[in-house]
């Protein structure tokens, strides 16, 4: 005789069915009211509810509540799109909360990624640093720098505009890139982003040359995990003859 379904698994599939229904940032019941609804005690609530987050369909977010989480969509990596273009494409409203716009010292990575030719003197970049949103979820950190010759950009409306949309007024077209990405914890970012520190966090570290070759951006863009996703392409590679190994030929009589 097949076992009787636990409590919590049925209460999760129905749970599932409204998710289903539910558009992605909706607020969605706390333990304590799954519990109430089903009759249950909080445990298996919670039982329920973890399974949900497990599969990345829900989030808690610490002093605000539980929401509903669609699958991000994914940014091909081998495409040059700004962060407010794609989340327009996505039927999403591109907003920013700004933590830094000034001209500053340039860090040691930013002088070699935008003054190349001329490492040995000090350099000062356009530094941008902005929580970004999609609708009103925060998905990354970005902290940007261009040539200091651009401070145009420091009046620019940082929270709804987009910056390179400025660089193309200013005459200037971010035209070819390259990137590298790493991951870490949202560590000492966490309260801008509403997670825990402990949330897996996706690094693009990008540079970026205008149509003449020359410089134009650097930034380090911090992505939560489960909000934001890259789309990889690639070709694979067939094997050298040298990684094969070869019998040993017989010894000579």
């Amino acid at each position: 005789m097949a076992a009787t379904q636990p409590l919590y698994e049925r209460i999760e599939k129905q749970l599932r069915r409204r998710l289903e229904a539910a558009a992605d940032g909706d607020p969605f019941p706390s333990e304590a009211r799954v519990a109430e609804e089903f009759g249950v005690s909080r445990m298996t609530a919670r039982a329920a509810l973890v399974r949900l987050e497990r599969d990345g369909l829900l989030e808690r977010v610490p002093g605000r509540g539980s929401f509903v989480r669609q699958a991000p969509a994914a940014r091909p990596v081998g495409t040059l799109l700004s962060f407010h273009d794609q989340a327009l494409a996505g039927g999403r409203t591109p907003r920013s909360r700004v933590l830094e716009a000034a001209v500053r010292p340039a860090s040691p990575q930013e002088s070699t990624s935008l003054y190349p030719a001329d490492t040995t003197q000090p350099a000062s970049v356009v530094a941008i640093s902005r929580v970004r949103y999609f609708d009103d979820l925060p998905v990354a950190i970005e902290h940007a720098a261009f040539p200091a010759t651009l401070d145009a950009l420091l009046t620019a409306d940082l929270e709804t505009g987009s910056l390179h949309q400025t660089l193309r007024r200013l005459g200037l077209h971010p035209t070819l890139g390259s990137s590298v990405l790493s991951a870490r914890t949202a560590d000492q970012d966490a309260p801008e982003l509403d997670v825990d520190p402990t949330t897996p966090m996706l690094v693009e570290t990008r540079s970026i040359v205008d149509q003449h070759g020359n410089p134009l951006e650097f930034t380090v863009s911090s992505y939560v995990a489960h909000r934001y996703a890259l789309k990889v392409d690639f070709s694979v590679a067939a094997p050298s003859s040298s990684s094969h190994p070869t019998a040993a030929a017989p010894a000579t009589p």
